[in-house]
């Protein structure tokens, strides 16, 4: 049974290998200069991760790791959990230690919660702006090496995910199409690729009309019109899930979702969402 918070946790060898190269890269070659010769090495602290904005948490599973990987003797008590809304002055966790472990993990645990956090918190805008009319789709527009952290972060914020890698499903594009057409290229990947969904991307109503007749899994409405995507929708008739794409916004999103698509995928969610203010107090 998964528990009311693991739906959101990325893959934990992916937290493993993204916790490790943070810290060598942050490490470098000396480790933690200034806090070697700033704090004695038997010195103990307690301090706080605190919210400085409102915001929706993400990103606890890296903070672990950061210390499990740093001094494992490091203690961490969570008191909001992804997923769970922030307000200014939060307690997100308590952390206990070693002076020097707590200082040097610092801004990898604060770099990881606040970027992720970000990335929750720009996703349940998009998902309050659709009013449950329609349900937020990550891409695959994501810093590399981070696409499983900013999908769980996704899912932490309401969203969900629309392909993790390309193995995941067949999505024809326009450059796809050029070479084989949408009736061939869909009987091709029905045969090659049996089980696996089947997404057309059309910016015409022909080729949605074509995508139907081929009977595509699903169709993706790119750049198109509120009419024209009204168009689709009847064209359809709730016989194929529908996604748009292109020109989404958090002002624009609302008015795409009235028009009875199911689906709205939004790059902004991953490779634009600002950072959440999240900081470590020491009383």
């Amino acid at each position: 049974m998964i528990g009311p918070f693991q739906e959101y946790e990325p893959p934990a060898s992916a937290v493993r290998a993204a916790v490790a190269i943070a810290l060598a890269e942050d490490l470098g070659i000396a480790g933690d200069i200034t806090t070697l010769c700033a704090v004695v090495e038997d010195s103990h602290v307690e301090a706080k991760f605190v919210a400085r904005q409102e915001g929706i948490l993400a990103g606890t599973a890296c903070v672990i790791e950061t210390y499990a990987q740093l001094d494992p003797s490091v203690e961490l008590v969570w008191h909001r959990h992804d997923g769970e809304p922030l307000e200014p002055a939060t307690v997100i966790a308590t952390i206990s230690g070693n002076t020097r472990s707590v200082l040097t993990g610092e801004r990898v645990a604060l770099n990881f919660m606040s970027h992720l956090s970000g990335v929750a918190t720009l996703t349940r805008r998009y998902v309050r702006a659709a009013r449950g009319k329609a349900r937020i789709l990550d891409t695959r527009k994501t810093i590399p090496g981070l696409r499983a952290l900013q999908k769980a972060a996704v899912r932490a914020g309401g969203g969900v995910s629309h392909r993790d890698s390309l193995s995941d499903a067949v999505l024809f594009k326009d450059n796809h199409l050029a070479v084989l057409g949408i009736a061939r290229a869909v009987e091709r990947a029905q045969l090659r690729w049996p089980g696996r969904m089947i997404e057309v991307e059309c910016d015409s109503l022909e080729q949605v009309s074509e995508a139907i007749e081929a009977r595509a899994d699903r169709i993706m409405l790119d750049n198109m019109s509120l009419e024209q995507i009204a168009t689709a929708v009847a064209l359809v008739g709730g016989a194929i899930p529908l996604e748009v794409s292109g020109r989404v916004s958090l002002e624009t999103v609302g008015a795409f979702a009235e028009t009875g698509v199911d689906f709205i995928s939004v790059g902004a969610l991953t490779h634009s969402a600002r950072v959440l203010d999240i900081g470590l107090d020491i009383p």
